[in-house]
């Protein structure tokens, strides 16, 4: 969790030699190629829309299963999808809409079609990885950073190919204390390294904040807490201060950026919502207090329950014990936090070369209490908010993005069928299974 090393790139020192080693890192670097020594340039998605004249779209009618948008509830049988150039055009009872003909049928006959889902913070750094989650259902995503830039090339990737990757808001490396070998990410990082107390000065903190925004990244990630997934870490100790945060989240918002924030500790999260961050990750110990003042900002809440219960039967004792004495606490703060009306949002936090489904999360969310819709919600129309996609993801409605999930079982019966779909549809492409 949040994050595994990788192998440096190895490349020139240059701007572009800086994609090209995070797309080669990524494995993306034949998709990325627009001339020999080319990479394209940065994709700019709006979220007003379904990006249109980048890679292939697809024409497609998904026929036959009940038919399920998350932001009305309403629950339509024997429906169809009508996709064309990679945007719904129609959606709704087979007995009302019009379907072309000539196109392509996707049969959905015994089974509930939905949005794709929207993982909010998850590490993809290779290019099997992000089609992994595409596969497990997330067409949509917010990266929790990478070590090396990767997230920037998988973004591009899943311009150029869209079947291989989820539509990326990438968030570049990690602002912490100790970079390691992420100051050979860039050459503008690498004075950094001569700090004898790591990255902690306000200039320190701009520059790494401003070395992401310079490299493309469409939000920024830092952290108030040590890791819960180290056993020689302790997750409660803090490693910013308000102030430090203040800093990180005033030079984002200078570039027109959120911050996303690894927060654990009362006070962390806390000093975390009070810097002004777009969203609080992780939070097991978040207050009430704390949640009164996220719901009056509109602050959101992404807790990861599904990398929280990953550590229960970790062979380490020490991760075993915190994921067992974690989980319940923070199934707690997320019900509290539903109750509050603070906006809620999906994320599994995988990472290391594992793909959790973002379905799992939506079932936890639901364990905590949440009714089935509004944890359905939590990977659809509210995480989509989050990203700044609420015009493109999260609806299987007229202009929004072609992407669909067909899962055999009713999800709001069921949450935890959203763990495994049938089939997948990217911008109107199914991808292989």
């Amino acid at each position: 969790m949040c994050v595994e090393n990788v192998p440096p790139p190895s490349s020139r020192v240059t701007r572009r030699g800086v994609l090209a080693g995070a797309a080669a890192l990524a494995g993306t670097a034949a998709a990325l190629s627009a001339a020999p020594g080319a990479v394209a340039a940065p994709a700019r998605d709006s979220g007003r829309g379904p990006a249109t004249g980048a890679g292939p779209t697809g024409d497609l009618v998904v026929e036959g299963g009940t038919l399920l948008d998350p932001a009305t509830g309403e629950v339509t049988e024997d429906a169809v999808v009508v996709i064309r150039d990679g945007v719904v055009r129609a959606a709704g009872a087979r007995s009302r809409t019009a379907v072309p003909k000539g196109l392509p049928r996707l049969d959905a006959h015994g089974g509930w079609v939905l949005p794709g889902l929207v993982d909010a913070h998850i590490h993809l750094n290779t290019a099997t990885e992000a089609q992994d989650a595409v596969r497990k259902g997330a067409t949509s995503a917010r990266s929790g950073s990478t070590n090396f830039y990767q997230d920037i090339a998988v973004r591009e990737l899943a311009r150029q190919a869209p079947q291989q990757a989820p539509r990326l808001r990438a968030a570049g490396v990690f602002v912490t204390p100790e970079l390691g070998d992420t100051v050979l990410a860039d050459p503008d990082l690498t004075p950094l390294a001569r700090l004898r107390d790591g990255v902690r000065s306000a200039q320190a903190l701009r520059r790494v904040v401003e070395v992401n925004l310079a490299r493309g990244a469409d939000v920024i990630k830092t952290r108030v807490n040590e890791r819960a997934g180290l056993p020689e870490q302790d997750p409660l100790t803090q490693v910013y201060s308000y102030e430090q945060l203040s800093e990180i989240t005033a030079a984002a918002r200078r570039g027109g950026k959120g911050v996303l924030c690894h927060s654990y500790s009362e006070r962390g999260c806390d000093d975390a919502v009070r810097a002004g961050i777009r969203s609080l990750e992780h939070g097991v110990f978040v207050g009430e207090r704390t949640l009164r003042e996220m719901r009056r900002r509109g602050t959101y809440f992404t807790p990861t329950m599904t990398a929280i219960a990953g550590m229960i039967g970790d062979p380490d004792p020490v991760l075993d014990e915190r994921g067992r004495t974690y989980l319940p606490i923070l199934k707690e703060a997320v019900r509290t936090a539903h109750e509050l009306g603070v906006p809620l949002a999906a994320g599994t936090d995988s990472s290391g070369g594992t793909v959790e489904p973002i379905g799992r999360e939506i079932a936890l969310m639901r364990d905590a209490g949440l009714p089935a819709l509004d944890a359905i919600r939590t990977a659809t129309t509210g995480a989509a908010r989050l990203l700044g996609l609420e015009h493109t993801a999260g609806r299987p409605a007229r202009g929004f993005a072609g992407d669909v999930i067909v899962v055999d079982g009713d999800p709001l019966t069921d949450p935890s069928v959203l763990a495994a779909p049938r089939r997948v549809v990217r911008a109107g492409l199914p991808v292989p299974h």
